[in-house]
């Protein structure tokens, strides 16, 4: 067996050195390869993908599902924050089912559905007021929750108790909610307006005016302001907020069209407005012609009239048509010489009319007077402002340009130049030192199969390392070897005279032989020899 093994060692080893340098980088790398492709399979063919299972779970319903997971000996993974979890992806649906049949994930509310299980005889009215409460409760939260931007909803209802007198019962329900909102979602008046709806007709007798709604933010949602809309901007408050939605889209606007041009951390905006909210209301009665090149009417009527005479007469009528008045029909005629006379008059009346253009204008309840828009670019290369070309800062300068000058009322924008737009714009070109230190510094990942593939290809290089040394080593101890047997048989050059056998050769070779063996034995044979003497 020794034999075999050394056999296929000394093989292939002669088979390492006999390869040139190409040869055995390709041997090399042919094993990596493998080696990397086997790894990459284990790794995709065993990897587990993780899904939610439940997400927006408080700590305590987080904890309880856990428990069920783990006596199932189900893998699960908690996200970041404690809210959601995950479970393998192929197990999802068959664990959601399962968890749903054991009451999870729990609402910690009670239903109407309460009522259909365990409504019994001996319920007293206290408990079944109790209990419709929170009924109504869960309820209204779970229609609010229906409701676009709303993650979660906790709903109070305050209801007056039923008096046996007429006078006690003047009192009125109030409800309290307070809404979970996604971070950054701003509610429309109309959906203002469905969640003072929802409520209030979930309740009976509840006016909307006993309704608070307000977000985790402290932000109160109120109706008489979603309803009156433009009625606000008569208001301070509501001149504010006007002016900052005008702000807030144009600045949105600018930085989405922006971040496509250069990223989405390469680019801030911001956006300042003048507004004026000065309201006019006024009625125009004009009058102009049908033809205002030419500065004439439309025919509407015309009466032409046209008289001729001639023959004698004692006198002639002579005299000319008296001139200034168009309309004026009478003409004023001398009396002349006797003798023969004709005349002839024609008479025209043309009733002419125009446009008549009555107007009732209603301004606009505000006007953007003034904009102005300051943008700041990181440029490609951070340390490196000039690697932001002039031609894409003009660019940049241009959509500005252009945005300032449509978004300005029109009768102010049309007396500005390109100088005074240019003044309200600003582009400044510069690294951004604010940014998320976190977020540059952060580490990547290494996934554990990589080391796990690292090692062995470590491994492997390390044994192939070694057997190339110690074969290199045998092979020159080998060469040492055959080179002293070389030397020897030089050495030894054989007697010609050929010695006969004899009885003290033969001793004599015994004591040669011990000598160069075992040359400890032989001087104790000398010694003793010597004494005997």
């Amino acid at each position: 067996m020794n034999e075999r093994l050394t056999k296929v060692k000394t093989d292939s080893t002669r088979f390492w050195t006999s390869r040139t340098k190409n040869q055995k980088g390709a041997l090399i790398g042919t094993l990596v390869a493998i080696i990397a492709l086997a790894g990459a399979l284990t790794y995709f063919s065993t990897r587990t993908t993780m899904v939610p299972l439940f997400t927006e779970l408080s700590s305590s319903e987080v904890g309880k599902i856990a428990e069920v997971l783990t006596a199932q000996g189900v893998t699960y993974e908690i996200a970041p924050g404690g809210t959601n979890i995950l479970v393998p992806e192929e197990q999802v649906d068959a664990l959601t089912v399962s968890l749903a049949s054991q009451g999870y994930p729990e609402t910690g509310g009670i239903n109407n559905s309460f009522f259909t299980t365990n409504a019994g005889f001996g319920m007293t009215d206290n408990e079944f007021n109790v209990i419709k409460k929170a009924a109504t409760e869960t309820e209204i939260s779970n229609l609010i929750k229906m409701v676009d931007g709303v993650k979660d909803a906790k709903v109070l209802i305050s209801m007056p108790e039923e008096g046996l007198f007429v006078a006690s019962a003047n009192e009125e329900s109030s409800v309290a909610v307070m809404l979970t909102t996604e971070a950054g979602y701003k509610f429309s008046d109309e959906q203002i307006k469905t969640l003072y709806s929802l409520i209030s007709k979930s309740i009976p007798n509840l006016s909307t005016e006993n309704i608070e709604i307000s977000n985790q933010f402290a932000e109160y949602f109120d109706l008489n302001s979603a309803e009156s809309n433009g009625n606000s901007i008569g208001t301070v408050e509501g001149q504010m907020q006007v002016k900052k939605t005008i702000e807030r889209d144009l600045q949105r606007q600018v930085q989405e069209m922006l971040a496509t041009l250069m990223g989405d951390d390469k680019v801030v905006v911001s956006v300042t407005t003048d507004i004026d909210f000065k309201q006019e209301n006024r009625e125009e009665n004009l009058v102009t012609a049908v033809d205002e090149e030419n500065m004439s009417g439309i025919e509407i009527s015309a009466q032409r009239i046209t008289e001729t005479y001639s023959g004698n007469a004692g006198a002639v009528a002579e005299g000319t048509p008296e001139a200034g008045n168009v309309t004026d029909n009478f003409t004023d005629y001398a009396e002349g010489t006797t003798g023969n006379g004709d005349y002839e008059r024609v008479e025209e009346t043309i009733n002419n009319d125009v446009n008549r253009i009555r107007r009732e204008i209603q301004e606009s309840p505000y006007k953007i007077r003034n904009l102005g828009i300051q943008v700041m670019v990181e440029p490609p290369k951070p340390d490196d402002a000039t690697s932001l070309s002039e031609n894409v800062r003009g660019d940049i300068e241009q959509i500005l340009a252009t945005i300032v000058r449509t978004t300005i009322d029109q009768e102010a924008a049309g007396s500005l130049t390109e100088e005074d737009i240019n003044n309200k714009i600003v582009v400044s070109v510069q690294p951004f030192y604010g940014k998320d230190v976190v977020d540059d510094n952060t580490k990547p990942v290494i996934p554990w199969w990589v080391w796990v593939v690292g090692g062995i290809l470590v491994a492997a290089i390390a044994l192939l390392v070694f057997f190339i040394l110690r074969s290199r080593k045998r092979k020159q101890q080998e060469e040492e070897l055959e080179i002293l047997e070389r030397q020897q048989e030089l050495i030894d050059v054989e007697d010609i005279s050929e010695e006969k056998e004899t009885e003290a050769t033969v001793r004599r070779k015994q004591l040669e032989k011990m000598a160069k063996e075992k040359p400890e034995d032989f001087a104790k044979l000398l010694r003793s020899w010597i004494a005997e003497d």
